[in-house]
């Protein structure tokens, strides 16, 4: 009768059901008794509804009866009481309110149910008053026991400077119970009802926030009011809910999160994201998954920079200072467009997609949130991207000079070899790349098998291109001897140790 947000069908030996949790828990547990909402309705039909709101805390049906109108109420334990007439009013009230508070201790989310009759007929279109002097019927307790990672999953939510708050609407009994197996409190001076919140200051809400992991009968706009004050505390909020009256809350929040499953449409309307299997482990994950993706934006947009920087300052370097020259007043450019554009498109780009593979650095949850505002180019990648360009470019430039100036080379050969050279130092290079903090020599290339085989790749693509005759005309190349191949690869790893130098450095700092 009383379960008009709600609905569940039995079709073709499949159950169906769509709408409010609560109602549908309500539904279930008549179909179980016989009790059938459709047959029901076709005996006694429905003349007036009163829908449940937070404000009011108790919802209620009319209905036609033979001799009149019957009236049936569900809501909260203390708000359907004081609607009841009892013998002993005040002892059976306290006591009943007794066996309510004791179901909520144990998780339940409790709710009383009861009934009572109007004096004659309700007219059609006529507003009935709030009802009085029912039946009490009895308590319904309701619980959706807590799945074995959620606990886990709000242990590494601390861990990775996360804090998360529940706001409920249930009794504040219950939303302890609840709390306890999370871990979010432990005593009933740690938590702050709706009521409480009413008393307070915009103010003393901000500190609240703070301080407080628990939000108990809490009315659709203080949970409103909850995510403002925590976002004019500095906080970047995330709200998860499935209801109607969570809506305001979620489009409000940095980021909605509402449930697919159970979340009602006006729910996942209003939310960023939506949540298929209605797992809050699953939100975890996707945060871990989130700083994972993030790093490795910021690891390939280093690799990207840095070496393009070091390319410009090379070729810069060159025109500022004419030098080398192949005769007086004569400057040469260290690399051809043709050549730059293979080493940026081809070699480096192969290498640049397989670091977005990247897996995770240990302990990734274990850190604090970055700032929202924070840019990419931070101090640290503004820092190391130029530490790393100027040791490729100066070191590439005095190679090229070197080979020309003094060794007597030909420009071909010498820009054959620098070629090579800025080859073998992205290789080497992406080593560093791969975590800001911790040694390359701390990372296993096997935990990267997409990389390592990309970078592999990349340099069995480069060396094929020096052995092929089509390429080598295109590229101006040639094959390299083992010998400067290996003064080439030793002058290469420049860039590993002055990236360790920096690495040790950075976090001795910090």
């Amino acid at each position: 009768m009383l379960c008009n947000e709600g609905s569940l069908h039995h079709n073709q030996g499949d159950w169906k059901w769509r709408g409010d949790p609560t109602d549908i828990a309500l539904l279930t547990l008549g179909y179980k008794l016989g009790l059938v909402r459709e047959k029901m309705l076709g005996r006694h039909p429905l003349l007036y509804e009163i829908s449940f709101e937070p404000e009011l805390q108790y919802a209620a049906t009319f209905h036609r009866v033979e001799d009149g109108t019957e009236v049936f109420v569900k809501g909260a334990p203390e708000r359907v009481l004081a609607m009841c007439s009892f013998p002993k009013k005040e002892r059976d009230s306290e006591h009943l309110s007794e066996k309510a508070a004791s179901m909520a201790q144990r998780g339940f989310r409790v709710l009383a149910l009861g009934r009572g009759k109007l004096a004659g007929h309700l007219a059609p279109g006529c507003s009935p008053s709030e009802p009085t002097g029912l039946h009490f019927l009895g308590f319904v307790g309701m619980i959706d026991p807590l799945r074995p990672d959620v606990a886990k999953a709000v242990a590494a939510c601390r861990k990775a400077g996360i804090a998360v708050s529940m706001i409920t609407g249930d009794h504040p009994d219950t939303a302890l119970a609840i709390g306890r197996e999370l871990g979010l409190a432990r005593r009933p001076d740690q938590m702050l009802t709706g009521r409480e919140l009413e008393k307070l200051s915009p103010m003393e809400m901000a500190g609240a926030v703070h301080t407080t992991r628990i939000f108990a009968r809490v009315a659709p706009r203080q949970k409103l009011e909850l995510v403002e004050a925590a976002q004019k505390s500095g906080y970047y909020v995330a709200v998860t809910g499935d209801g109607v009256n969570d809506a305001p809350a979620l489009r409000q929040a940095n980021i909605g999160v509402a449930m697919g499953r159970s979340g009602t449409d006006v729910a996942r309307e209003a939310a960023e994201l939506v949540i298929t299997d209605d797992n809050f482990a699953t939100i975890v994950a996707g945060v871990e998954e989130g700083r994972i993706a993030y790093d490795n934006v910021r690891k390939v947009i280093y690799l990207l920079v840095s070496t393009g920087a070091a390319e410009v300052i090379l070729l810069g370097l060159a025109i500022v200072t004419g030098w080398p020259r192949v005769e007086p007043g004569e400057a040469i450019l260290p690399l051809l467009p043709v050549q730059l554009l293979w080493l940026n498109l081809v070699t480096n780009g192969i290498q640049d997609v397989a670091l977005a593979f990247e897996p995770g650095e240990p302990g990734v949850l274990q850190r604090p949130p970055r700032p929202p505002r924070e840019r990419i180019f931070d101090r640290l990648m503004v820092q190391r991207t130029i530490v790393a360009a100027l040791v490729m470019a100066g070191v590439s430039y005095a190679a090229f000079a070197w080979m020309i100036e003094m060794n007597g080379w030909p420009v071909e050969k010498a820009r054959n070899s620098l070629l090579l050279l800025m080859v073998l130092f992205e290789i080497i290079h992406i080593g560093n790349c791969r975590s800001e903090k911790t040694s390359a020599f701390m990372i296993s290339p096997l935990k990267s098998p997409v990389l390592l085989f990309g970078t592999i790749l990349a340099f069995i693509v480069h060396l094929t291109a020096m052995h092929v005759p089509v390429l080598q005309g295109a590229l101006r190349l040639e094959p390299v001897g083992w010998g400067p191949l290996i003064c080439l690869a030793g002058l290469s790893l420049t860039i590993l140790i002055a990236m360790e130098a920096h690495k040790w450095w950075w976090n001795r700092r910090q």
